[in-house]
């Protein structure tokens, strides 16, 4: 693989201020699956990857960079615009980097070391070792950033790279894990409770184990949370509620919101006893489209969907 390890001569002032793993602009295509012309013109007219510049006009990019183009890749396949995808990404960045100053000395690099242990273990189908890391991990930190900032990145990381032997079974294994232990917690977190937010994907615009994650996320000691199954037909919901009589129904999607999104939600809302809101990343892209209607938009950050959840149950959230 042609990598250069360091600082060619020739690279303009401002580039990277230290050696730094460096690829070419083929190998780059080679990771990632883009062609050079579509990595330029993301470059020249969307500005979501800035490579280093050789004084003869080579690029090259470096590992973070080629992690922002499967991010990109990533939000296209939701349905997100090209166009659109660098306030998502800015946004993203922001919301991570408030996080990380709010941890009070817990940084990333601590996340990464975890993520490594557990590559370890999944790379070994080691469930022991993989148990006993999910118990660490837990222990150490609070839901939200177990899920969100060192299991789903790692989890997302290996869907994408799936292209070598092994690869794909080695994701199947760590989402099989997930999946059961946060089912575990969820069904315990409900024993001996009536739900009151009744959970449902909308078809085909997520994974199940995204869905289960939401579900964690939203419940807490004075929320008890029911997952539907991944599948379960929207114009089916409002027999559901009636059966089981909710205090809110979610929607969760993580793809690009149509404009028909409105209208589907409007016509679901009004056969419903129970108010109706939406989350995930279709919740963040259609809160104009939804500005005028009751349905509210809880994002699709675990801490910010919890709260406002909880705020919207007190009656204090605009929506």
């Amino acid at each position: 693989m042609p990598v250069i390890t360091a600082l060619p001569p020739g690279l303009e002032h401002g580039g990277l201020a230290a050696a730094d793993e460096l690829f070419p602009i083929r190998e780059v295509a080679r990771l990632t699956g883009i062609n050079p012309i579509t990595l330029r013109a993301w470059e020249r007219r969307y500005g979501l990857i800035q490579p280093v510049r050789t004084e003869s006009g080579h690029r090259l990019y470096t590992q973070k960079d080629i992690e922002t183009v499967h991010r990109i890749l990533d939000w296209i396949e939701r349905g997100v615009a090209v166009s659109k995808v660098g306030k998502i990404l800015a946004r993203d960045d922001a919301q991570l980097s408030s996080l990380q100053q709010q941890l009070e000395g817990s940084g990333d690099h601590e996340w990464v070391q975890w993520q490594q242990q557990l590559q370890l273990a999944i790379g070994a189908f080691d469930e022991l070792q993989l148990e006993r890391l999910y118990g660490q991990i837990f222990a150490a930190y609070p839901a939200a950033v177990v899920f969100q900032d060192i299991m789903m990145p790692l989890w997302r990381q290996l869907l994408r790279h799936q292209g070598h032997f092994g690869q794909a079974s080695e994701w199947l294994f760590f989402d099989s894990f997930l999946r059961a232990r946060i089912t575990q917690r969820l069904q315990l977190a409900r024993t001996g409770r009536t739900p009151q937010v009744l959970l449902a994907a909308v078809a085909g615009e997520c994974r199940e184990l995204e869905l289960l994650v939401a579900g964690l996320m939203l419940s807490g000691d004075e929320l008890a949370v029911h997952v539907l199954n991944v599948g379960q037909p929207l114009g089916e919901l409002t027999l559901i509620c009636e059966k089981t009589r909710p205090q809110v129904l979610v929607l969760f999607s993580n793809r690009s919101p149509t404009h028909e999104l409105p209208k589907r939600l409007g016509r679901l809302a009004l056969t419903l006893e129970c108010p109706l809101l939406l989350a995930g990343d279709a919740s963040d892209m259609a809160e104009q489209l939804l500005a005028d209607t009751a349905i509210g938009c809880l994002g699709n950050e675990g801490r910010l969907m919890q709260r406002r959840l909880q705020q919207f149950l007190r009656g204090t959230l605009d929506t």
